[in-house]
């Protein structure tokens, strides 16, 4: 199971690539608005020997262009004030990671007993929900990803909404998968603890049902 980072002009090259070696696609969405260049995620899913799959994605992978080799070093990047990224976990009661200027929270989903094609889906194969904060304390950005069973969907758009936090895409990752699982994606602006609250707002419509099987 993947997800392929894509510009328009690349999607469907990739896609029938991927189809004609027998790798199924799941799911084609965006993560943002008003991004240029428009980037695109598509998720993938196949069966197999490890050698056997990675040999099949190889005529994908070889239809996205490779990074041009720097040729003068990158200018340093402006520095930004200090985010309290505890104060964010606090909020959202986990603790994250630091990559750069990115602080990512992610959130597994214990509760969900997802199966797909018989093999158990945990947090690190994608069931998670994550949200990762970029800027200052006063000026910050989030995006992220919910995973969801029906019922919670409303109500965590609601939640998001509510806190002026924009949604921007709602599918699957999955088929054959159970139970259906929805991944929603969502991107806002404004104060970091603000943001992260509205965040928290969200997660805590999830898990109400109780467990599934």
């Amino acid at each position: 199971m993947g997800d392929l980072v894509l510009t328009e002009d690349e999607v469907n090259p990739v896609m029938s690539a991927l189809l004609d070696n027998g790798i199924e696609v799941t799911a084609l969405h965006n993560h943002f608005f008003y991004e240029q260049p428009r980037i695109f995620y598509m998720h993938v899913h196949g069966m197999g020997t490890a050698a056997d799959l990675a040999k099949r994605l190889m005529p994908a992978l070889a239809k996205i262009p490779k990074p041009a080799a720097a040729t003068t070093p990158a200018a340093p990047a402006p520095a930004l004030p200090a985010m309290d990224t505890s104060a964010l976990a606090k909020i959202l009661g986990h603790e994250g990671e630091q990559s750069g200027p990115v602080y990512k929270i992610t959130i597994g989903r214990p509760d969900i007993n997802l199966v797909d094609h018989g093999a158990k889906i945990n947090a690190r194969m994608g069931l998670n929900t994550w949200a990762a904060f970029t800027g200052s304390d006063a000026d910050a950005m989030v995006a992220g990803d919910i995973a969801m069973l029906a019922p919670e969907l409303n109500p965590v758009l609601k939640a998001l909404r509510a806190n002026g936090i924009n949604v921007v895409a709602i599918h699957h990752h999955m088929t054959g998968s159970s139970p259906t699982v929805y991944f929603l994606h969502y991107y806002g602006t404004g104060g970091a603890a603000k943001l992260a609250a509205g965040v928290k707002a969200a997660v805590d419509q999830l898990g109400k049902g109780g467990a599934t099987h």
